[in-house]
């Protein structure tokens, strides 16, 4: 899920000893001057570029102030620590350390109060999670920004993370943890408790349901003494079952024959927990696969006006662009989103396609995701902090005309298909 918003810093020109140079980067990002202040609007990620290209050069003391405002040299910034789930974070650590590494940089240390490495910290639920500058001059505005990029890539994870519990033997264990190596397996009251994304966790399940089943029917056709010497895998909460019997992968217990619910992806499901799950997603738990038109938590009265430029985009040099221009006003939330009753504020959003077959395909598909309301979403901000903030969902778009795919601009030649497939994933194809 994505949460980056846009945002708005100021930039002084009277800090810096070449404007021309800095007129030159900013030409290429949003940006309105008032006398000799820039004010820069984009999203996280290309402001944190303009930051890193203005580094480049130490400012200038600037002769009105007494330092320069994008970096104080005299002193470390300090940095809100962030209060996260142990569980979450203990998955972070172990399974996602070289993405950790890559937010943290050179610059900055990432680190977990208490410790995780010792599994009982897990108990008391959360824990701190501060950023320690390694150099004392670094700026205030870089930290926070690694800051915000920990916090944006925590809530992505924790929003499709789930834990789960199974019974295996030791030698069961190894074999599950070279299939599924994106799960967490942790040892937990003679049992190991399984964290990860919630499409890896109906995997294993699935996959734990195969081989019971598969072991079930065999021990049929085999005789006792062909059948005692190895323990089949399956999860704890499934209890012992003859055959004919079918665990409901939701709730894992066995599917009672007249509430059983079959999906054309053939998963089965108990009635109840199927009709449960549709309330919140029509797709299949297992699979993901659509069931119905997909209606998202978009706010009402926002509007998605198209416009074309005659200038190209990096790797589509021969064609102009299509501009997208997104406005969701301020409102009041309604039962869908975080905070019902509590008003949020809107959004003004920009963004670049080529103005090609392709693009102009992807720009129709784009026009049905926003009436089906599935573009934005009432969410946190990760640049401020605060919630009930319109902010993008989990259908990326280039917000930036360069800087390429670390950046959210061009070039990127996989990304028109990337969007496609994210698309096709919500039924819009």
């Amino acid at each position: 899920m994505e949460f980056i918003t846009d945002i708005t810093v100021s930039i002084d020109e009277a800090d810096y000893k070449d404007p021309g140079r800095l007129k030159k980067i900013l030409r290429l990002y949003s940006h309105e001057k008032k006398n000799s202040v820039y004010k820069v609007r984009g999203t996280f990620k290309e402001v944190e570029n303009i930051i890193e290209q203005l580094s480049e050069r130490h400012p200038s003391t600037p002769a009105r102030h007494g330092r320069a405002r994008w970096q104080d040299e005299h002193a470390s910034p300090r940095v809100q620590p962030v209060d996260v789930s142990a569980v979450v974070m203990a998955y972070i650590e172990q399974k996602c350390a070289t993405k950790l590494e890559k937010i943290q940089g050179k610059s900055f240390a990432i680190e977990t109060h208490p410790g995780l490495r010792a599994g009982h910290n897990k108990a008391s639920g959360t824990v701190q999670v501060t950023f320690r500058s390694r150099d004392v001059s670094s700026s205030s505005v870089h930290a926070d920004f690694v800051r915000q990029r920990f916090i944006t890539f925590y809530q992505r994870t924790a929003s499709d993370m789930q834990v789960t519990s199974i019974s295996v033997s030791p030698h069961d264990l190894k074999d599950l943890q070279k299939r599924f190596p994106q799960l967490l397996f942790e040892p937990s009251h003679n049992r190991y408790e399984v964290t990860g994304p919630f499409v890896h966790i109906a995997k294993l399940k699935e996959f734990l349901l195969q081989n019971t089943s598969n072991s079930s029917k065999s021990s049929v056709n085999k005789s006792p003494a062909r059948n005692t010497s190895r323990r089949t895998l399956r999860p704890s909460s499934v209890p012992s079952k003859d055959p004919e019997e079918e665990s409901c992968p939701i709730c894992m217990e066995p599917i009672v024959t007249a509430e059983k619910e079959t999906l054309r992806c053939k998963h089965s499901f108990c009635k109840n927990c199927l009709k449960r799950a549709f309330e919140y997603k029509p797709v299949c738990p297992t699979c993901g696969q659509l069931y119905g038109t997909l209606t998202g938590t978009q706010p009402d009265g926002g509007r998605m006006d198209v416009t074309t430029d005659s200038s190209p985009l990096p790797g589509y040099e021969k064609y102009g662009t299509i501009i997208i221009s997104y406005y969701i006003p301020s409102g009041i939330q309604k039962e869908e989103h975080p905070n019902p009753g509590q008003p949020y504020e809107g959004a003004s959003r920009r963004a670049y396609l080529p103005d090609c077959s392709e693009g102009k395909r992807i720009l129709k598909l784009l026009r049905r995701a926003f009436d089906q309301k599935l573009i934005f979403t009432v969410g946190r901000s990760t640049t401020s902090g605060r919630n009930n903030i319109v902010t993008w969902n989990d259908i990326h778009h280039k917000t930036s005309t360069h800087g390429g795919p670390t950046h959210y601009g061009y070039p990127d030649p996989d990304y028109l298909s990337r969007v496609r497939d994210e698309l096709k994933v919500k039924g819009i194809e």
